[in-house]
């Protein structure tokens, strides 16, 4: 039998086949410029250090499908947003120019030419010549939601609570940008169109059939007019809204290590959507072993029903994640029975054990004490957003309350959050107990909660 390159595996699944193997996509990002000792602000910058290290990215890990960029801001730094540029993560948002009006530039459009968009549709071009044969190339966007977010801030809660009228403008306009990026994408010609959307698992499933259900009904329709494929992407703890998700008419969806694949795909099959996921970023790909990084795919293609399944890292893959790691993934994917030999008598051990973390007395103290545990606030949205709250909280509630930051990629913030029975990221808890687990509160909200505790 003819093996299938990549892509034609990517085309097989999506279609709902039945496939040789899983495929595997690594959401190499920012990684891509780790791979060639380029910063992540170098690689979102300049075109050839992209091209060169997604290149780079094809060489090692052998993908099926691959991102041209996984980069959320391109949007809104065209739209006014100023962005805080790190060497080692994508860039973060950090104004947000419709913050102060209700007023929504509906006729404001962003072209292909704006930006940094040249840069990604230069390396669109120039790996479809080089690599399209064989690897699937796909093209991300930010989701209208998140979209909406960066513009407005994090007030954007506390209007999907009070200002339907404006939600629906502010959606309806960050809609028809995302439209225009499904355009550009399809005419460059990437395989599948992939909006991202990680602020989707920080509102209910009522308040995503209110504002966000049919403006990705529009999203996927239009991909599937234009023939081509659809992904959508979410972070954080979604699984209430996966369901709401699969009715909008995707091809796929992808999550991370904040559900469990299992889950996903009881509710997806339903649909018949694939689904992809969810290597664990952090205890897994960051600070594990190749064994465990081979053990995390294994497991999955062990315990899953293959038809409608991607592999993939649970997000966009931390900076310096080892490159032994990547390819251990790969080879776990492209040959699973040498990796299951080479497992058969390890035992996984925990990056954290030898750690002590010592944590507070809860039932004595003198004042609330609220602590934030996230992933990263500067590379993921979700935690941004729920960082903001806590900060505009902090702002007025001051000396009222004692305020504790953790992050997932420090070992010792990963140990104190397993220490205090943290599931779900990003998470507040308030004197030791969950008070928001990927919910992201309304300031005002907040500071009555931690004044009544």
């Amino acid at each position: 039998m003819e093996k299938k390159t990549g892509k034609e595996l990517i085309y097989q699944v999506m279609r709902h086949e039945e496939t040789d193997r899983v495929p595997w996509v690594p959401f190499a990002g920012v990684h891509a410029g780790f791979l060639k000792h380029y910063g992540a602000d170098e690689v979102l910058k300049d075109s050839e250090k992209l091209y060169e290290s997604l290149l780079e990215v094809v060489r090692l890990y052998r993908p099926d499908g691959l991102p041209v960029t996984f980069d959320l801001q391109l949007e809104a730094e065209i739209l006014g947003c100023d962005l805080q540029w790190s060497n080692n993560s994508p860039p973060a948002v950090i104004t947000h120019p419709l913050a102060d009006t209700d007023e929504v530039p509906s006729d404001r459009k962003i072209g292909k030419e704006e930006g940094r968009l040249p840069l990604v549709f230069d390396v669109v071009e120039r790996l479809k010549k080089d690599v399209g044969k064989e690897v699937a190339l796909y093209g991300l966007f930010c989701g209208p939601f998140t979209l909406a977010s960066h513009l407005r801030g994090s007030s954007i809660f506390m209007k999907m609570l009070k200002d339907p009228d404006y939600m629906k403008r502010i959606m309806d306009w960050c809609t028809d940008i995302s439209l225009s990026m499904c355009e550009y994408y399809i005419d460059s010609g990437v395989d599948v169109v992939a909006p991202v959307d990680p602020l989707i698992s920080q509102i209910s499933p009522k308040h995503f059939e209110a504002y966000c259900a049919e403006p990705y009904r529009r999203i996927f329709d239009y991909i599937r007019e234009r023939g081509s494929l659809s992904s959508f992407f979410v972070c954080g703890n979604a699984i209430k809204n996966i369901e709401v998700m699969c009715q909008t008419g995707p091809d796929a969806i992808s999550v991370d290590e904040n559900i469990p694949m299992a889950a996903v795909k009881e509710i997806s099959d339903r649909y018949n959507v694939v689904a992809g996921g969810n290597i664990p970023l952090t205890t897994v790909m960051l600070f594990g072993s190749q064994q465990d990084n081979m053990k995390a795919v294994v497991d999955m293609l062990d315990t899953l029903n293959h038809k409608n399944l991607i592999i993939s890292p649970g997000c966009d893959m931390p900076y310096n994640v080892p490159v032994q790691n990547g390819m251990a993934c790969a080879q776990a994917i492209h040959d699973p029975e040498s990796a299951r030999a080479l497992l058969a008598n390890y035992s996984q051990e925990d990056p954290t054990d030898g750690i002590e973390v010592e944590l507070p007395d809860y039932g004595n103290l003198t004042k609330p004490l609220v602590e934030l545990f996230t992933l990263d606030p500067v590379a993921c949205a979700a935690c941004t957003y729920m960082l903001a709250a806590v900060e505009e909280a902090k702002a007025i509630v001051g000396d009222g309350a004692d305020w504790g930051d953790y992050r997932y990629n420090k070992l010792e913030d990963i140990a104190r959050m397993k220490k205090v029975g943290v599931a779900n990221l990003p998470s507040i808890y308030i004197n030791g107990k969950l008070y928001y687990d990927s919910l992201i509160p309304t300031k005002e909200e907040l500071i009555e909660t931690i004044r009544n505790v």
